[in-house]
């Protein structure tokens, strides 16, 4: 008689198989967790396309105090920032100090010395005024200021870890000033570099080994690199720690965030133009005043 029991212990093994939605069910949970935020990241930014924020111009003053003097001195850099939420664009314009405009109340006057002129009017005042006199020579309105002085300026360099600039051509200047009214001398060699707070300042002040419209055009590198720091989250606590300490702006956290994407998805890059020689007319007292028929095209559509 046959033994059952052997032809039993004979009979493969069949491994068991968990119901598919077992199976499956990590790898769903872990689509989710990647797939979510790309979801609710697309949503918001449709939302935000269908309803964009108005748009914003921000006057940016970098200012040149010393000893004491605070916002009652004159600008070394003047910027403005123009961020258009509904394309998702953003253009940035530069204007040398040494151009003359019509300001209210004083007539045609040196721009790097209206910002001095609105704070000896009163604390908070320089602005304001400067403000309206670009509104007043360039029809545009300036909707937000930043300002902030030149230890402001490294200490936000720094918050975010330095700044990557290409800088396209060897600079020499024998003749940097100091603060304590001396000369050093400077050079920077063609090429990307990585600059910290200190660095980068002189990158955007120097002026002797070329003009004062090329030092126009580092400092919108400089501001281009700064705003590209900015695309990771992460550096935001620090840069916000010294919005708060080192500068005077009107902007809310409501317009930061508001402002935010256009300058986050164009990665610090900008639609940019520095008011130069090709923009500039001269008067019969010899003043350089900007030659409005060839700025206006530009500007518009961008900043008003």
């Amino acid at each position: 008689m046959l033994d059952q029991s052997n032809l039993l212990d004979t009979q493969p093994v069949r491994p068991v198989v968990p119901p598919r939605s077992r199976r499956w069910g990590c790898g769903w949970i872990l689509f989710g967790m990647v797939m979510t935020p790309v979801f609710l990241c697309g949503l918001t930014l449709v939302f935000y396309l269908l309803f964009p924020p108005a748009r914003a111009n921000i006057l940016v003053l970098g200012v040149d105090g010393r000893g004491g003097e605070g916002y009652v001195s004159r600008t070394d850099s003047i910027m403005l920032l123009g961020i258009y939420p509904a394309q998702l664009r953003a253009s940035l314009l530069s204007i040398p100090r040494d151009l003359f405009i019509d300001v209210p109340n004083y007539g045609i006057e040196r721009i790097n010395t209206v910002n001095m002129l609105g704070e000896m009017e009163g604390e908070g005042n320089g602005p304001a005024l400067l403000a309206s006199a670009l509104q007043q020579t360039f029809n545009v309105t300036v909707d937000r200021y930043v300002r902030l002085d030149f230890q402001g300026f490294v200490e936000l360099i720094n918050a975010v870890g330095g700044v990557t600039i290409d800088v396209e051509r060897a600079i020499v200047d024998d003749a940097y000033p100091t603060e304590d009214g001396g000369v050093i001398s400077i050079r920077f060699d063609p090429g990307l570099q990585q600059m910290d707070g200190e660095r980068a300042l002189i990158y955007a002040r120097t002026r002797h080994g070329d003009d004062d419209y090329q030092r126009a055009a580092r400092q919108q590198q400089v501001l281009s690199g700064l705003l590209s720091r900015l695309v990771n989250p992460l550096r935001w606590p620090a840069a916000l720690s010294v919005l708060n300490r080192y500068t005077d702006t009107n902007l809310t956290l409501w317009d930061m965030l508001t402002l935010a994407p256009p300058v986050v998805l164009n990665r610090g890059r900008f639609e940019q133009l520095v008011i130069d020689r090709d923009y500039i007319a001269g008067t019969a007292e010899g003043y350089a005043v900007p030659n409005l028929d060839a700025i206006a095209p530009w500007l518009e559509g961008r900043f008003k």
